[in-house]
């Protein structure tokens, strides 16, 4: 019942409908308050910005938080916004940059981890008491909620770019050890397991940086994208769906890959 009332798994484009819906809906509402224009533009676009997490992709992210403002543009003759401030047109974006900022583009945006999708991990690398477990990319916390089912008696870890996420993460996650920072630059030498939820494109880079940074016998977790460089230790299809990739440092390369 409660996955049928989340957005985040209705049918495309209902997402995207419903959330313009309600930036406009409560643009009328501040703007009936008496709520000064530039305002009502920028909360608006920041409810947008927050119902862009409920799109699967970059694209539909984009186009669930820029509908709103792009079609209040649309609509400046029947709005009288010809009172808003130039800079105010600059918010959308600046909200935007916040939660997704441009280094982080080449990375994914937002994935986020289904619940169970991490159960079988423990079977196949086990951890010990204490553990340091890391997910690279944290977003708003679904990886470490999944790794925390997982790993109950491990030290979690998260990392994250978007300021925004990382303070929502660590909300969310009060248990775990939320951090803002790059996680390419980050050392994971301190780790004895990594996770990522990342794309095809970013794979070859953490292998790259697993076996340059992380000690002999630890382990690089990635859902769903495989590092196609590098053999895994295992693979199997967790319970939402999504393919889990195990390798363990240092990582074997594919026959023909060169180091």
């Amino acid at each position: 019942m409660m996955r049928r009332l989340n957005p985040a798994h209705w049918q495309w484009p209902l997402p995207a409908v419903f959330a313009w819906a309600a930036c406009w809906a409560l643009f009328r509402a501040l703007l009936g308050e008496g709520v000064a224009l530039s305002w009502a533009l920028g909360l608006s676009s920041a409810l947008g910005v927050a119902c862009s997490l409920w799109g699967p992709t970059w694209w539909r992210r984009l186009l669930i938080a820029g509908g709103f403002p792009l079609s209040l543009v649309v609509s400046l003759s029947t709005l009288g916004a010809e009172s808003l401030p130039a800079w105010a047109w600059l918010l959308p974006l600046a909200l935007l940059l916040l939660v997704y900022p441009v280094n982080a583009w080449r990375d994914a945006p937002l994935f986020p981890t289904p619940p169970n999708a991490l159960e079988e991990l423990p079977a196949h690398a086990p951890l010990p008491l204490g553990a340091h477990v890391l997910d690279a990319g944290c977003g708003l916390g679904h990886g470490l909620q999944a790794l925390r089912q997982a790993y109950p008696q491990a030290e979690l870890h998260g990392m994250e770019w978007s300021w925004p996420l990382r303070l929502l993460c660590g909300l969310r996650c009060p248990w775990a050890r939320v951090t803002r920072g790059d996680i390419w630059r980050a050392n994971w030498s301190t780790y004895d397991m990594v996770y990522v939820f990342q794309r095809p494109e970013s794979m070859a880079r953490a292998v790259a940086k697993a076996n340059a940074d992380m000690r002999p016998g630890t382990w690089l977790v990635s859902l769903e994208f495989e590092a196609t460089s590098a053999a895994p230790v295992a693979h199997w299809r967790g319970p939402g769906g999504k393919m889990v990739w195990l390798y363990q440092v240092p990582l074997p390369l594919q026959p023909g890959e060169i180091a």
